[in-house]
């Protein structure tokens, strides 16, 4: 055993790649950057081609004790690693290094702790770090065996302190669940008044550092925290745009995605997430001076997948225009502020600049005509024997208006496409009922 320094400033980096990785530079450069972003000193850093990871140390016994080496040398004190480790490889490595050793995990984790703002945010990090640490319970105790058991009235096999610290552990999750759900409920309360007022809901996603808080403060005048810092923005912000072609609608700040999140954290993070999930449009922001970033789209894309938000419309932002001229005698071809549309004229594409306000405008444009295509507003003749259909629509909050006489109601519908166009499912009549007010032959 060692004593683990409380301070953890001046960090060691070790970066695992596999051989032909053609983005290593590229995964290093971020990695260094998330460090930073969590306030430590970069000392040195040592690079390790991994074919076949070492069960004991993930890295291969000849780059631990080169990494043994550069903290010698430094006199580091903690070891960062861009892997997800074992509980068995991070214990390992403690061992052999007599440093703290963190993964990439326990580092994007850090970072989250360091930015969560609010109640839900701070009690989000706090679960995910719980589950992180439940993995990486060790004994650390060598004064005593057990704290219980040897004496008369209380012989039995006692409890190990390794035993407490995970009972004492479960209770914190299970009570930090609870406490979130109770704050969950009052988010989706939120979300369904937003709903019933009609008002369109738009979520800024990306790559984190792309530039979606700058983009939320410039379109809102909002005064969300931006900076030049990876997860600079962590809980959820919400406000309304106003001097849309369509009206109003809210627009919502998440969190940004990075490639390898963990799981623990996407789970966690569910109302920040649910944002995106329940919106009908998303603005998928990215840094147009990035030479990745279509890399960085799969990532993103594969993101909202996992958390049930790759259905959702999206409108793409490129960012950073003015960055893309930098260094430019004049502005070359693809620089300028402009829409991108598809086939059948509808904005797919806006290029802007959030810091310097270049083609906000366009984005606004392209907003109203996105949500304008995207939201039914039309007048519904249900008969009394539609009631089922009623109901649903009631509940989903597309109805702005009714009233009702001895042929049915006549309902006022306002919502999005993508709210009505689930309800006829499975109810033939119901499905005929929408189809006029979808405007398709096709709807379901």
């Amino acid at each position: 055993m060692f004593d683990r320094q409380k301070k953890g400033e001046r960090a060691v980096l070790v970066l695992p790649h596999a051989r032909g990785e053609g983005d290593a530079a590229r995964r290093a450069e971020e990695f260094a950057e998330l460090v930073r972003s969590a306030g430590a000193e970069v000392l040195a850093s040592v690079a390790a081609r991994v074919e076949d990871p070492n069960p004991r140390y993930y890295i291969g016994t000849g780059k631990a004790e080169e990494v043994a080496e550069a903290v010698r040398a430094t006199e580091a004190d903690v070891v960062l690693v861009d892997h997800l480790l074992t509980p068995v490889q991070e214990r390992n490595l403690e061992k052999l290094l007599a440093v703290r050793v963190v993964d990439r995990a326990g580092l994007i984790l850090d970072i989250f702790a360091q930015r969560a703002r609010s109640h839900e945010g701070k009690l989000e990090v706090e679960l995910a770090q719980l589950k992180h640490l439940a993995t990486r319970l060790v004994r650390g105790w060598t004064h005593l065996e057990r704290q219980r058991g040897g004496a008369i009235g209380l012989r039995g096999p006692g409890e190990t302190q390794l035993e407490t610290d995970r009972r004492l552990l479960g209770e914190r999750v299970k009570m930090l669940t609870r406490r979130l759900e109770r704050v969950q409920v009052q988010r989706t309360q939120q979300r369904r008044a937003r709903l019933r007022n009609t008002v369109p809901r738009v979520a800024l996603v990306g790559y984190t550092n792309a530039g979606k808080s700058t983009l939320f403060n410039a379109l809102t005048e909002g005064d969300v925290f931006a900076a030049n810092l990876l997860f600079a923005t962590l809980d959820p912000t919400v406000r309304k745009i106003e001097d849309l072609s369509c009206g109003p609608a809210v627009l919502a700040d998440t969190v940004g995605f990075i490639r390898e999140l963990p799981h623990d954290l996407v789970a966690a993070f569910r109302a920040t997430l649910a944002e995106a999930r329940d919106a009908d449009l998303l603005l998928h922001v990215s840094d147009a001076a990035d030479e990745e970033r279509e890399r960085l789209h799969r990532v993103v894309d594969g993101v909202l997948e996992e958390i049930g938000a790759g259905d959702v419309p999206q409108l793409h932002v490129m960012n950073k225009i003015d960055v893309l001229r930098e260094g430019e005698a004049g502005a070359r071809p693809g620089t300028e502020p402009r829409i991108v549309r598809d086939g059948e004229g509808r904005p797919t594409q806006v290029w802007l600049s959030a810091r310097t306000g270049e083609g906000l405008e366009l984005l606004r444009q392209a907003l109203g005509e996105r949500l304008g295509g995207e939201r039914v507003q039309t007048e519904l003749q249900l008969p009394l024997s539609a009631g089922r259909l009623h109901a649903r629509l009631r509940a989903a909050g597309a109805i702005a208006g009714e009233s009702v006489d001895e042929h049915g109601w006549r309902l006022q519908i306002d919502a999005p496409r993508s709210v009505i166009a689930p309800l006829g499912g499975g109810h033939p009549q119901d499905a005929a009922l929408l189809r006029d007010v979808l405007g398709s032959p096709d709807a379901p």
